[in-house]
């Protein structure tokens, strides 16, 4: 006689972690969406006649809109993200969250996929957070430039400064995606449906 399956154990995630997607989620696609905006108004790459963005992509309706939006966002995203991580620093989940030396070594020993997912995972993780902090120190300086202008100064000029700004969004993109899907191989659907519900 055959005993029962037992059904499996669905992930859960601590309420803060939900709450940290969540609201993260919905700062980058404003961010996104409003800094195509303003890009439209002063194109980084060929001027007036380079690139252009579809208005259907944009936030904000024009330049002015579009700041307003991108800031109110960015404050959203830079709150939530210190927010995050000040609990993984009180709980000390920090420790399960970035890269080590046993990583290192999975990569170039370990046949297990899953402690390969887990290792990329976590390097993933540690190298968005220079990343992300490049990219809020470069729109500090958009945002104030005359209150940080040393800011401005140490990437040379503003044209830099926006440069690397902008460059910083699709390495973010990349990020989120690769994150997605590694979350799926881990735990599968089940296990990124409960980042956020």
């Amino acid at each position: 006689m055959n005993s029962p399956t037992k059904p499996r154990k669905l992930p859960t995630q601590a309420i803060a972690a939900k709450i940290f997607h969540s609201l993260n989620i919905i700062s980058l696609f404003l961010m996104l969406t409003s800094g195509l905006q303003i890009y439209n108004a002063n194109p980084v790459f060929g001027g007036r006649a380079g690139l252009h963005i579809p208005p259907l992509f944009t936030l904000g309706a024009w330049l002015a809109g579009g700041r307003h939006w991108h800031f109110a966002a960015m404050w959203l995203f830079s709150l939530n993200l210190l927010g995050y991580g000040i609990y993984i620093f009180i709980t000390r989940r920090w420790r399960h969250r970035f890269v080590g030396v046993n990583d290192i070594k999975a990569l170039q020993k370990t046949q297990n996929p899953q402690r390969l997912i887990y290792a990329w995972h976590r390097i993933a993780y540690t190298a968005i957070i220079p990343i992300l902090l490049l990219a809020i120190f470069t729109g500090i300086g958009m945002y104030k430039p005359a209150q940080f202008p040393w800011i401005v100064d140490s990437f040379g000029d503003w044209q830099a400064l926006r440069i690397v700004h902008f460059a910083s969004v699709p390495l973010v993109v990349i990020f989120v995606i690769i994150h997605w899907v590694l979350g799926r191989k881990a735990g599968g659907e089940k296990l990124t449906e409960s980042m956020f519900w």
